[in-house]
């Protein structure tokens, strides 16, 4: 199954979980119009206090028309408010249980030790650095990943996850969170969430009835019905919990297996789960119950013989990854001072000297080129970028860690600090040419502060020697600090980024893609998620845009007509359009960057079918000659970031 299968797969869940939910709310609606019944019933009673009054019929239109709407207005509200609570994405669940921003520039070592881990795992994934959260009140060992698109996404992990799991185990966890992310599971996660509340309303709602206290001699069938709510409230979270475990269930053995795959490394999955066997992972947030689906481990206590367990047994589990297991929970109370020992033996000091970049010439990471400057392009096998796209493999994260100890430590450590992350990415953008680039600096120097332009100063030689290895690897690690910048300095900053971009009367491609995927994620940030609803289901109204694209691919990869012609032709019959589509080659001139943006931007809009259609087709042209070019992957990882699909280091294994 690959990545867009797996996509459509989780939409298809979307629409089983409305069908649950449509049954859950008629089941409440027919209880608590019984439950009215039964108070009206009483209080005609009571208004005529006589025993033989006539009987209450068993169907009364206007009644039950009363209780309908009533419940699903109940329904309804608080799922439109729990919704709107969760628009700012993982961020706004892992806070409401209780989570802490880790800091990108933490000196913390088990913080940075979790970061490592994370910035390794999104560089080889291709998935851009997510925000990561701590829970410091949690016992348990356990974690999630939450967001509605990877651009908004979290990763948070309890504080004994991060301190009593080695860095393997540890990595093994966060891998089961990536492949939701990748999966498309955290969105469909986050929708139950905000749909469940609604339900659970009915038993708040009930509990606030039944405090209601009458006066005077009339009895108060208030705390009754108050009663009676409180129990259908509690089968509306019986049923919410029966739809939490049919959405996430299996689907964590899909995670667990994904993780392996990724680390090939069942000993640290395995670890982990063994060490929750011992430990527990029970979640004691008052919103642990609403989350209990996004969690690593079952957060909550077990009832009803584990009908409604949000996650399959630890022992089938860990069975599933590791079958010579003896079967023995492991302890953790004991064992710190050994994993510390053991971390240190695995992760020594390193010397204050960047060590060599690793001996891989030639790969491509996410658009940033692994080799010398001057080293010709290398080979690439065009359905390779959709076999790898959202299914990193072990290769890829063994990449990513040696390309991110691979950087100077000044730059690393500027990278983590969000003004010095600004001045990483101007570094990046700064002309070669001597005169031009005195400009922009002098430029600059009027638009930032003191310090950011001392920085900008300081960073730019190493800058210049990195980016022709790993330019948007190097973006990616910055993402994280720049998401902690204020809202007005993150205005100066795009605001900068754009004169930047501008100053020399023209936008090269590599400018383009720097501020196409920085801009595009900080605005999730900065202002409100995206809209992820799909617009188009039909390839014909975007044919014009898929043609701009692959025209453009074809007029990086070749300055030759006839082989921009060539690789555009074999691009084509591969985004499966009509026969009489009328798909043309367009000229340079009409394939610049602003209309290269425009049609990414109708192209994320689009089904996931028209997505891989397109993503195939452009890998097609770029490999159309047999070799993938610097600027060509750039502007491939831009296209596939405008569209959520990840691409992973090409040319990797």
């Amino acid at each position: 199954m690959d990545f867009f299968a797996r996509q459509d797969q989780a939409r298809r869940k979307t629409k089983w979980l409305v069908v649950y939910f449509a049954l859950a709310v008629v089941s409440m609606t027919v209880m608590i119009y019984g439950v009215a019944l039964l108070v009206h019933g009483g209080i005609s009673l009571q208004q005529r206090h006589s025993l033989d009054a006539p009987s209450v019929s068993l169907w009364d239109p206007t009644l039950f028309f009363g209780v309908a709407c009533g419940t699903l207005a109940i329904i309804f509200i608080g799922s439109a408010y729990k919704t709107a609570a969760l628009a700012d994405g993982g961020s706004a669940v892992a806070e409401s249980l209780g989570g802490r921003l880790v800091l990108s520039n933490t000196n913390n070592s088990d913080e940075r030790k979790l970061l490592n881990v994370v910035e390794e795992m999104a560089i080889a994934s291709g998935v851009p650095m997510p925000k990561v959260y701590v829970l410091d009140e949690e016992d348990g060992i356990n974690a999630f990943a939450a967001g509605h698109t990877p651009s908004d996404a979290a990763v948070a992990v309890t504080h004994n996850c991060m301190t009593r799991l080695t860095r393997d185990e540890l990595q093994g966890v966060i891998g089961h969170e990536f492949s939701h992310i990748l999966n498309g599971d955290m969105r469909l996660n986050l929708r139950l969430i905000g749909i469940l509340f609604g339900i659970f309303c009915i038993a708040t709602l009930g509990r606030i009835l039944l405090q209601v206290r009458g006066s005077g001699r009339d009895r108060n069938l208030l705390p009754l019905a108050g009663l009676l709510l409180l129990v259908i409230g509690y089968v509306g979270v019986f049923f919410g919990r029966l739809i939490q475990s049919a959405v996430s269930r299996q689907r964590e053995f899909l995670a667990d297996a994904s993780s392996v795959q990724f680390t090939r490394n069942p000993a640290g999955l395995s670890g982990a789960l063994q060490k929750i066997g011992g430990a527990g992972s029970a979640m004691t947030s008052p919103h642990a119950s609403d989350a209990s689906h996004l969690f690593f481990a079952n957060g909550l206590s077990s009832s009803f013989f584990d009908l409604l367990a949000t996650h399959p047994p630890l022992v089938a589990r860990i069975r599933a990854i590791d079958p010579a297991w003896d079967g023995q929970f492991r302890q953790t109370a004991g064992d710190d001072i050994e994993k510390l020992q053991r971390y240190q033996q695995q992760h020594p000091p390193r010397s204050s000297a960047p060590p060599p970049l690793p001996n891989l010439p030639g790969l491509i990471i996410a658009g940033g080129v692994l080799a010398s400057e001057s080293a010709p392009p290398q080979a690439v096998r065009p359905r390779a970028v959709i076999d790898h796209l959202g299914n990193p493999q072990p290769l890829h994260l063994k990449y990513a860690e040696d390309l991110r100890n691979a950087l100077p430590e000044k730059l690393q450590a500027a990278a983590r600090v969000p003004l010095d992350a600004t001045a990483v990415i101007y570094a990046l953008l700064l002309s070669p040419d001597d005169t031009l680039r005195g400009t922009q600096i002098a430029g600059l120097a009027s638009r930032v502060s003191q310090p950011v332009s001392a920085k900008l100063a300081e960073l730019y030689p190493d800058v210049v020697q990195t980016a022709a290895h790993a330019r948007l690897p190097l973006v990616t690690l910055a993402l994280s600090a720049l998401r902690q910048l204020e809202a007005g300095e993150y205005r100066q900053f795009s605001e900068t980024l754009k004169w930047l971009i501008d100053s020399d009367g023209e936008v090269e491609l590599f400018e383009f893609v720097v501020q196409k995927i920085v801009l595009r994620h900080l605005d999730a940030q900065f202002n409100g998620p995206r809209k992820a609803t799909v617009q188009f289901y039909t390839i014909k109204p975007l044919l014009p845009d898929c043609a701009l694209i692959l025209s453009a691919l074809a007029a990086v990869g070749s300055e030759d007509p006839g082989e921009v012609r060539k690789a555009f032709e074999t691009g084509v019959p591969y985004l499966h359009a009509p026969d009489n589509s009328g798909l043309e080659l367009l000229p340079a001139a009409q394939c610049g960057v602003q209309r290269i943006s425009d049609a990414l931007d109708r192209l994320a809009v689009a089904a996931p079918i028209i997505k891989k259609n397109l993503i195939e087709a452009s890998a097609r042209v770029v490999g159309a000659d047999g070799v993938i070019h610097e600027s060509e992957a750039e502007l491939l990882r831009a296209i596939a970031d405008t569209l959520d699909c990840p691409i992973p280091p090409l040319g990797v294994g």
